[in-house]
This record gives C-alpha cells, sequence and structure tokens, in this order.
C-alpha cells in the first residue's frame, strides 16, 4: 500500500511538473518568439525544415531519448521517464491550442523572466522526484550519473548551444531574451539542486547500505554510534546524496526500517565519486 501510494504520488507531481515546464514554453516563450532550449527549442530549429508542428517534434525527440535513456541509465530510469515523454507534448499542444493563453502579456521582458521561473520551477518538481521530463534533459541526466557533472550546468550548457542554433531563425531582440529565460531557468533549478549528507541510525544498518548502493547507486560509509538512552553499539550508514536522490532514501529506509532515525543536512562542498569523479561501476565489481 505504501508503495502504491508513492507511486501515485509520484506520477501527479511528474504530470504537475511537466504542466508547470510546457506552461512556461507554450503560454510565454514560443508566442513571444524567444528562443529557448531543451527539446523544445531543437524541435523549433527542425520546423523550420520539416511542416510539423513543434508539439509533434518534440513528441519524436522524447520518443528518441528515452531509448538512449533505457540504454544507458536502465529501465528503472525509463520507467520514470516515459510519463514525461507523452504527457509534456500533450501539455504544449493543449496550452498552445488555448487562444487566451497565447495573449498573457505582449512585454517580452516579463514573457523572459516567467518562461524562465516556470520552467525551473517544473523541472526542479520532477528532478527532485530523480526523473526526467524527457527529451534533452536526458543527456544532462547520463553526464551526471557517469561523470559527476552538475544536472544545472549540462543543461545550461546544452541549452546554449541549441539556442545558438536559432540564432538564424530569430531575431535579435528575441535571442537576447531567450538568454535571459535560460539564464533565470538554471538560476530557479540550481537553488533545488543542493547536496545532502544523510546519517541514518538503524539497526537494520547492513540492509539499508545494500539498499542504497542498489537502488541509488551512493556509496556509504558506516559509523560506529552509541545510542543515548539504551546505550547500545550499533552502527549508522553515512552518505551525501542530492536532494533529487534523499527522496528516494527516505523511502528504501522507511520500507526496511519504519523506525530509523534520519537526518538530512546541507553541504555546500562535497568531491569524490559520484560527485567530481566519475562513479564505480558496482555491477563490473560484483564481477571481478
Amino acid at each position: 500500500m505504501h508503495s502504491l501510494k508513492r507511486v501515485i504520488r509520484d506520477s501527479l507531481l511528474v504530470v504537475l511538473g511537466n504542466a508547470v515546464v510546457a506552461f512556461g514554453v507554450a503560454v510565454f516563450a514560443v508566442p513571444s518568439d524567444l528562443i529557448v532550449g531543451g527539446a523544445t527549442g531543437l524541435s523549433l530549429i527542425i520546423e523550420q525544415f520539416v511542416s510539423v508542428n513543434y508539439a509533434t517534434i518534440v513528441f519524436g525527440i522524447n520518443m528518441v531519448m528515452l531509448i538512449i535513456g533505457f540504454l544507458v541509465l536502465g529501465k528503472k530510469f525509463a520507467a520514470g521517464t516515459i510519463l514525461s515523454s507523452f504527457i509534456f507534448p500533450f501539455f504544449l499542444g493543449l496550452f498552445e491550442a488555448i487562444p487566451q493563453f497565447q495573449h498573457i502579456t505582449n512585454d517580452i521582458l516579463l514573457s523572459a523572466i516567467y518562461a524562465g521561473i516556470f520552467t525551473g520551477v517544473g523541472l526542479g518538481i520532477v528532478f527532485r522526484l530523480g526523473y526526467s521530463t524527457g527529451g534533452m534533459d536526458v543527456p544532462p541526466i547520463i553526464l551526471n550519473k557517469k561523470k559527476g557533472v552538475s544536472v544545472a550546468l549540462a543543461i545550461n550548457v546544452l541549452d546554449i548551444m541549441i539556442l545558438v542554433g536559432q540564432v538564424f531563425f530569430s531575431s535579435f531582440e528575441g535571442i537576447l531574451y531567450g538568454i535571459i529565460t535560460v539564464f533565470v531557468s538554471t538560476f530557479v533549478l540550481d537553488q533545488g539542486e543542493k547536496n545532502l549528507q544523510v546519517l541514518v541510525i538503524s539497526a537494520e544498518h547492513e540492509k539499508i547500505a545494500e539498499a542504497i548502493f542498489n537502488e541509488i547507486d551512493r556509496g556509504c560509509t558506516f559509523v560506529n554510534v552509541t545510542t543515548g538512552y539504551f546505550h547500545h553499539q550499533q552502527k549508522a550508514v553515512l552518505c551525501v546524496a542530492n536532494n533529487r536522490e534523499y527522496a528516494k532514501i527516505n523511502d528504501l529506509v522507511m520500507e526496511i526500517d519504519p523506525a530509523a532515525f534520519i537526518i538530512g543536512s546541507e553541504i555546500h562542498s562535497v568531491k569524490g565519486r559520484g560527485f567530481t569523479l566519475p562513479n564505480i561501476d558496482l555491477e563490473k565489481r560484483d564481477h571481478v
């Protein structure tokens, strides 16, 4: 029952996050002819050469990236992304089809700012669950997983490349305001990209550490602790994770030991495997 509730909760949040991103793009960015990043920006470039609506092209890009995500990141990632791959183009088409949403403001600066805010907030909702909105979010997540590159930084670099590709089809003002949108979006998203030190005190520390290894692909350290009331000698599990992974860790721990004591504290600097260095391939290690 707990697992079912979590699936329903996560699904609703994924839908909400995609709706927020699509609202920012279809209501503020596209009507104001702003250059945008991500799959939408790439689709606007492709739209110049084919007579296909950009929302349909986004759907095609999402399908390709979904397959790549499945091959590189595994079926769990694909399962968490497949909903976004379908629902995001749906919301784009829906908001585009509502005339009132196409004329909310004629102020291009307001459009640029609010397109960035909605995009950053929507992406943050989805990323915090450990999922993706699909499309061009997949390469940054692969880089984060394999090379420890910040998701926000990778999205920023990729978006700039896509923005450059739209220069030939956009006005000079659209380019300048589009850059504002990208930086606002990245700033908002980066506020949610925090690293946390997680300490779990539980008698089931071995099971918890194994679950974190297998399900989150994060390393752990055992710390010797003495409980204050009963003075029991036991081990605590210490790991560092970003806030997208923290929700998953919390769910895993609660499934194994509902009475576990969990502490999550924000940290400002972390170096090592999985952050500034690539993760160790645990599957290869197990076969050595």
